[in-house]
């Protein structure tokens, strides 16, 4: 079935239960690629990102036990930032159920909470029905996370073919499965509200890259004249070069002259969105509510109008919606009445960036995290091709989102953003090597994140994934500490631990590696790992989030700070 599905690979880690499983994908591995995770929430990082840089659902497996219990966290990230997951659990044999078996659980609920579906099989004549079922459930409507649960026994048992049917669905190998186009006149009711608007505004939120729209959003925006802002989920949609995109909304990482533009805007048109608390800062920005300037278009119309009064909410698919505004819009539509509102955006848009030039060329040690990006965008440009860019919550996030300017449209990059779980990139890039080969995947992450995931170096360099990974090392959990200061206080309690020697970890691997600690030796570094072709790591010794207060909306707000200030912030927290 799987086969059927167009599945290439899969990723796992064996167990007791699954050897039958092992032994059926042996016998077909030429068709599908199996993936030995060294850890069962890897495998599920893996595939979340295979899905997210795909049009295809990312599969994985684990044993019974406590591989299920693993397997939790990256499938509630998948199903939360509505990424199609599925995730197959090889469990006991059904005559064990409720008789005290080593590892018995109830898996089916334990998964429940956290996906579209969570089921447990219990005849092997209905696993194609349900492996039909659970490819429609995870890629139609809102994409999201699948859990089967098979008992070993399923896979064991005998099956009269003529009673079944191993046919697949077309439709549902990839997502969005059955795209929904917007309902008749609701598109007339959008240009309406536009030729009414001097300062309309999209949003691309994660929805459009989910359905790939990024191209036709260019092109509508193009059309129209309207500027467009992202959320961090959302980035990419518009290459950040592109004069309408003005850049991130948000509290993490946000751009304020971005931020200005959602404050100021007369009409602002979300698409996949769900206009949660980080886009909105915990919904007290903009300080001009939204209410009633708001236009919402998403796949989910649970979602539409969820958090604010709208004038207007389309339900569809945000490339259907995009494709039809784009081939209804009138030859005559007046793009100049925006040209003002444009201008007014790049203003203060090339203003920031000047500001910023203070704090990019700082020659500080440890390394100002400004400095890092900097040098990693110019040697960016420089390699010239495109890449994935997977990056774990921590330090890399709210710098990376702000100062990282990406003109290559096939370029992605990725942040987990609904749990904001660490230890993710590192098994990240091995399933983005896993969906394109083309692109180098590079993988960004803090030292916390780092000592979560080092296990899964060994698969990267068994499967020969030439990532090129980014350690910022700077000896504790920054977020959390910088949260203790922020009270005002230096009593920060169980957030330090010894900085790991990166290098030499990297280096036991067999994976080559440098150790960072000034400007030059970081652009000689970069230098060297853009002209390596396998996989390296560079241990980058970098300024802690808890040093200095991060371009994070909601601290700079703790801080009496105004942070729509187009000026960079350089405040210390005591």
């Amino acid at each position: 079935m799987l086969i059927n599905y167009g599945v290439d690979v899969l990723f796992g880690v064996p167990g007791d239960t699954n050897v039958p499983f092992y032994e059926a994908l042996q016998r077909r591995a030429g068709d599908i690629e199996h993936v030995m995770a060294r850890d069962e929430r890897s495998a599920g990082y893996m595939a979340d990102a295979y899905a997210r840089l795909t049009d295809k659902p990312g599969i994985f497996e684990c044993p019974s036990g406590a591989g299920a219990m693993y397997s939790l966290p990256p499938v509630a990230e998948s199903n939360a930032s509505s990424v199609p997951v599925i995730l197959l659990t090889i469990d006991l044999p059904l005559p064990g159920e409720g008789r005290g078996m080593i590892t018995e659980l109830d898996c089916a609920k334990l998964f429940e909470p956290v996906t579209k579906m969570s089921v447990q099989i219990k005849s092997a004549d209905k696993l194609p029905e349900i492996i039909r079922r659970a490819f429609r459930v995870a890629c139609s409507g809102t994409p999201g996370a699948v859990h089967l649960q098979i008992p070993e026994d399923m896979l064991l048992a005998d099956i009269d073919p003529s009673t079944i049917s191993l046919h697949a669905e077309p439709e549902c190998k990839t997502f969005p499965a059955f795209p929904m186009a917007p309902a008749p006149g609701k598109l007339d009711e959008l240009f309406g509200l536009l030729k009414a608007a001097r300062r309309p505004l999209f949003v691309a939120g994660g929805g459009v890259n989910r359905s790939c729209a990024g191209s036709a959003l260019t092109e509508v925006a193009v059309r129209l004249n309207v500027p467009v802002v992202n959320t961090i989920t959302g980035q990419g949609a518009l290459p950040d070069d592109h004069v309408l995109a003005i850049g991130v909304i948000g509290d993490n990482g946000f751009h304020p002259h971005a931020n200005r533009a959602l404050e100021e805007s007369d009409l602002v048109i979300f698409v996949g969105s769900r206009m949660g608390s980080v886009v909105t800062v915990g919904w007290t920005f903009p300080k001009s509510t939204l209410n009633k300037r708001v236009v919402q278009i998403d796949i989910n119309p649970e979602r539409l109008a969820n958090n604010y009064e709208n004038l207007l909410s389309i339900a569809g698919d945000a490339q259907l919606v995009l494709q039809q505004l784009l081939r209804e819009t009138l030859v005559d539509f007046d793009t100049s009445k925006h040209q003002e509102w444009v201008d007014h955006l790049n203003e203060y848009r090339s203003n920031f960036w000047d500001h910023a030039e203070s704090v990019l060329s700082l020659d500080d040690v440890p390394l100002r995290p400004e400095r890092v990006v900097r040098e990693f965008s110019n040697r960016l440009e420089k390699y010239g091709k495109a890449v994935h860019i997977l990056s774990d919550a921590g330090t890399p996030t709210p710098y990376m989102t702000r100062f990282l300017r990406i003109g290559d449209r096939r370029t992605r990059f990725v942040i987990p953003r609904a749990f904001g779980g660490l230890g993710s990139a590192i098994p990240a890039v091995i399933g983005a090597w896993c969906a394109d080969k083309n692109r180098r995947p590079i993988g960004m992450f803090g030292d916390g994140s780092f000592n979560m995931a080092v296990g899964e170096l060994e698969t990267l360099v068994r499967k020969k994934v030439p990532a090129l990974m980014m350690l910022f090392n700077n000896g504790c959990f920054g977020w959390i500490k910088g949260l203790h200061r922020l009270k005002g206080h230096d009593e920060c309690f169980g957030v330090d631990f010894l900085p790991p020697r990166g290098q030499a970890i990297a280096e036991a691997f067999d994976i080559k590696a440098w150790t960072v600690t000034t400007p030059d030796e970081l652009i000689a570094a970069l230098d060297q790992a853009f002209e390596y072709d396998g996989p390296c790591l560079m241990d980058i010794r970098v300024e802690s989030l808890a040093d200095r207060v991060p371009p994070v909306y909601s601290w700079l707000t703790k801080k009496g700070l105004d942070p729509l200030a187009l000026q960079p912030e350089d405040v210390a927290y005591l």
